[in-house]
């Protein structure tokens, strides 16, 4: 072979051996445990292939039913790094730059598709995630129950819960609750009471007697010696035995409309008991949400008045210090004892009121002789109200079951009329009864008799002497007053949206002013403590720096409890509106 063409084959060679290496390094070989790539978005305009044809649109379609990533993958992987330590790694790959080209752009994180329309309620904001509550919380399920040792109640187990957590015990285990639900029920079963009119009655009796002589008369005597020689003498001194039963058969055909009237009062009553249940319900999410800030609350206070009394226990070892070192004076070491023991004291109330909050929301709900509760959710701000104070005022009108209340009153006035009026009018009742008679006695022989009964009854009250028109009267005073007490709990609910409004914009502000003042009170302390050190500054200031930080402390905690009792009394306004 000539050299030239050697050196072509071996020029070929070469050439392919590095395109196959070359390919290999640019598409490596995907392992099982490599992802897939991520999908492309599509937009309105066909995908071009290499050439720059626009891919059909079913080519679109098996792109994206072949190409759709596994959620499962997209997970984090610890990753060993050169020192030994592990870093968090995605398994999926990673995007490419923008500027790449012909690199398609991933996808965004697909989301879960929602069942339900999204509400158009406002966002909660820092909504917890609900936990399952523990069952030792749940009370005993004896109601009855009365503890009598005092091992029974000594408290045992301290649970920290979330804000979600305790409004889940409360539905579940509150008394006052239960009894709403129970008297719901009752409610109903006052319907079924009514409704059982549209049916007829049928009643059955039965009577058994044995009757005789109990002394022997001479007419007794005289009867037996005849009947001893053979002669009738007749049933003067017999046993006799009688039975008889009957039925009876009931119903009204016609009543003026008074049923139908006690139906629907039966009706709408069930209706207010409900609606009693809802508003039940609602304030106590509210009652357990203030309950739980107010634990929240005195949480923050215990540990700001420890850091207090740390602060002042480092004030009196720097003044003893100091006077021991002759650059300061008994009295700054008694005036540092005496603000040690006032913060001691403030210290030991505010553990006392968490105390006392804790035990509150406890018996809110209704949780088990043993068990106590600790505030899990940090202090910080529950949402957002993105609601302007009018369309809240109106969404108030038409979510609050006590505005419906007395409307259902007064629509149960309006039937209470209609019943009162119809027991004025005709009432048409069938009636039927069939009796059997079977009376025997010992000188004779038994004998049966029956007879049956059916026909119609009228009624009609011609005068009652005014009592229909006086209950009349009641009804329609008492609709009246439904419709009163509609406008002024009409007003009171727009008071009460107002007030939580108010109060909830000006918390807000407090939030970001308590935060600079804050952090000026700590940075005033600290330069106070380098000035006391340094022997140019003053106790006074330095006591005076951790009474201002003190306050400002308080007062942040305090405008974010109150801004998120604020939003709670809000929610509980407009109602309806979860926290």
């Amino acid at each position: 072979m000539k050299p030239s063409l050697r050196l072509l084959t071996l020029g070929v060679g070469v050439w392919m051996i590095l395109g196959l290496i070359g390919a290999a390094f640019a598409n490596p070989a995907r392992t099982q445990t490599d992802p897939e790539p991520p999908t492309s978005n599509f937009t309105l305009a066909a995908s071009r292939d290499a050439e720059g044809d626009p891919t059909p649109p079913f080519m679109i379609t098996q792109a994206l039913a072949t190409r759709k990533p596994n959620p499962a993958k997209l997970t984090l992987k610890p990753q060993t790094t050169a020192q030994g330590g592990s870093t968090p790694s995605p398994s999926a790959p990673l995007p490419a730059p923008a500027g790449s080209p012909r690199t398609p752009n991933p996808a965004p994180a697909a989301t879960p598709t929602p069942t339900t329309p999204a509400p158009t309620t406002p966002a909660t904001g820092g909504a917890n995630q609900l936990v399952p509550t523990p069952a030792s919380l749940d009370p005993s399920p004896n109601r009855l129950q009365f503890p009598t040792q005092p091992g029974e109640v000594q408290v045992r187990a301290t649970q920290p819960i979330t804000l979600q957590q305790a409004l889940e015990l409360a539905e579940r285990n509150n008394r006052d609750l239960e009894v709403a639900r129970l008297q719901v029920e009752q409610s109903r079963a006052a319907i079924r009471e009514a409704r059982a009119g549209n049916f007829p009655t049928l009643g059955l009796t039965a009577n058994l007697t044995r009757s005789g002589s109990v002394f022997i008369t001479q007419d007794t005597q005289q009867n037996s010696f005849l009947d001893q020689l053979g002669v009738d003498s007749g049933n003067s001194g017999a046993t006799r035995t009688a039975f008889s039963t009957g039925a009876q058969l009931n119903y009204d055909l016609f009543t003026s409309g008074l049923r139908p009237a006690q139906i629907e009062a039966a009706e709408r009553r069930s209706r207010g008991a409900e609606l009693q249940l809802e508003q039940t319900r609602e304030d106590l999410r509210l009652q357990v949400s203030n309950d739980y800030y107010s634990l929240q609350n005195a949480d923050s206070q215990v540990a700001i008045n420890e850091a207090a009394v740390r602060n002042a226990e480092a004030n009196l070892r720097d003044s003893r210090a100091q006077e021991t070192a002759g650059l300061g004076t008994r009295f700054d070491t008694l005036r540092a004892e005496v603000n040690l023991a006032n913060a001691a004291q403030l210290l030991r109330n505010a553990q006392a009121n968490q105390e006392i909050a804790r035990r509150q929301l406890a018996q809110r709900l209704s949780l088990a002789e043993t068990a106590t509760l600790t505030a899990a959710d940090p202090v910080q701000p529950a949402g957002t109200w993105t609601i302007p104070l009018e369309d809240s005022i109106v969404l108030a009108y038409k979510n609050r079951a006590e505005l419906e209340q007395q409307l259902v009153q007064r629509e149960i006035s309006q039937t209470q009329i209609r019943a009162a009026r119809a027991q004025n009018g005709v009432t048409l009742s069938l009636v039927g009864a069939y009796n059997f008679q079977r009376s025997d006695t010992t000188t004779s022989s038994a004998r049966n008799s029956d007879n049956y009964s059916l026909g119609l009854q009228a009624r009609w009250n011609l005068f009652d002497g005014g009592a229909t028109n006086a209950q009349i009267a009641q009804q329609e005073r008492n609709r009246e007053i439904a419709e009163a007490r509609f406008a002024q709990n009409r007003n009171l609910v727009r008071f009460q949206v107002e007030q939580a409004f108010a109060n909830l914009q000006a918390n807000l502000a407090n939030i970001n002013t308590t935060q600079q003042s804050v952090a000026q009170a700590e940075e005033a302390l600290r330069l106070a403590i380098l000035r006391f050190q340094a022997g140019v500054g003053t106790q006074t200031d330095r006591i005076s720096a951790e009474a201002a930080l003190t306050q400002a402390q308080g007062n942040r905690v305090s405008a974010i409890i109150n801004y998120n009792l604020a939003l709670a009394q809000l929610r509980r306004a407009v109602s309806n509106l979860s926290p």
